[in-house]
């Protein structure tokens, strides 16, 4: 009996380190659905998560497939050839995901509605949304929801590829940014939104959105115009220039949608559409410089390195 004892507690000694490392095989991460049980390091990686690709490819994660067309030349996933291509979400190519066999699917904003379609077609893998709700706000703040919204997903993909010193990294320079965006206003100012895409200027209203309007929330900006039903359109409201110039911004903050959307195709800049508007040169923002353009790639690339370029920017611009 005791021999028999013995037998099986050498057995337990033996096999408890591997039963140990099995439970640490998988962390649960909570997205914008609820609790995913997630593989840790995952070998077999699909992203279409604009927000994500600029993380993922500065830790050398590989991917399996990509919607290719939507992540900027400067990333290496865009010209890789080992990546099989999705397509855009307009029309992609789900069965691309389900022929990759993959261990996990990183879901984002664009590609949000087909969550359910993509969960059908690959269930034994961990599907993630890392989509940001920001028509929700966090303590009344949409800037907050924002803020939140770049910082978890980075912390949560650090946890899952033990890359958590480089995403503490990563949130701490963005947190800074942050703060000098915030202390570099000085609070009477007024701040102007727009949007150029094809040679127009598109008013973008405080609060919607996903680039300016959350900011006024968040930096407590005073809106030069605010227009009732205003709404979150990626090309902007259609306000007359003549009715955004007679608002008199002090600081007109610019998207340039085309500069990302037709990379390498030639298309008048928003710095020529702003430089060429009469209306325009007759306000504060333009006659004093005070012109603050979001970073060319911001339109298909909103990381959060994007976005702590783009308030270093700011806080450079409006502490001078």
């Amino acid at each position: 009996m005791k021999k028999i004892f013995r037998f099986f507690i050498m057995l337990l000694v033996f096999f408890l380190p591997f039963a140990s490392a099995n439970a640490q095989d998988t962390i649960t991460i909570t997205d914008i659905h609820g609790e995913v049980e997630v593989p840790k390091n995952p070998e077999r990686v699909v992203s279409l998560d604009n927000r994500t690709f600029e993380t993922l490819d500065q830790w050398g994660v590989k991917l399996l497939a990509a919607p290719k067309g939507l992540i900027p030349q400067e990333i290496s996933y865009a010209t890789d050839d080992a990546i099989e291509d999705i397509g855009n979400h307009r029309e992609p190519n789900l069965e691309v995901i389900a022929a990759v066999e993959p261990d996990l699917v990183i879901v984002g904003q664009r590609f949000a509605k087909y969550y359910d379609d993509i969960k059908a077609l690959v269930p034994d893998a961990a599907v993630i949304d890392l989509n940001i709700d920001l028509e929700t706000p966090v303590d009344g703040n949409y800037g907050q929801t924002l803020v939140d919204g770049l910082k978890t997903p980075v912390q949560q993909l650090g946890e899952i590829f033990d890359k958590k010193a480089e995403a503490d990294a990563l949130v701490s320079d963005f947190e800074a940014s942050v703060q000098a965006a915030t202390d570099a206003y000085n609070g009477e100012d007024t701040v102007m939104g727009v949007i150029v895409s094809g040679g127009d200027v598109g008013y973008s209203a405080p609060i919607t959105g996903r680039v300016w309007g959350p900011l006024f929330d968040l930096f407590a900006w005073k809106p030069a115009l605010e227009v009732e039903g205003a709404t979150s359109d990626h090309q902007g409201d259609d306000i007359s220039v003549e009715a955004i110039a007679e608002s008199n911004p002090a600081w007109l903050m610019v998207l340039d949608r085309d500069a990302a959307a037709n990379e390498g195709e030639e298309a008048i800049t928003a710095v020529e559409v702003i430089e060429s508007s009469q209306a325009l040169n007759t306000t504060d923002a333009v006659q004093k410089g005070q012109i603050v353009y979001a970073p060319l790639d911001t339109y298909t690339n909103e990381s959060i390195q994007t976005f702590t370029e783009l308030f270093q920017s700011i806080a450079d611009a409006m502490k001078d």
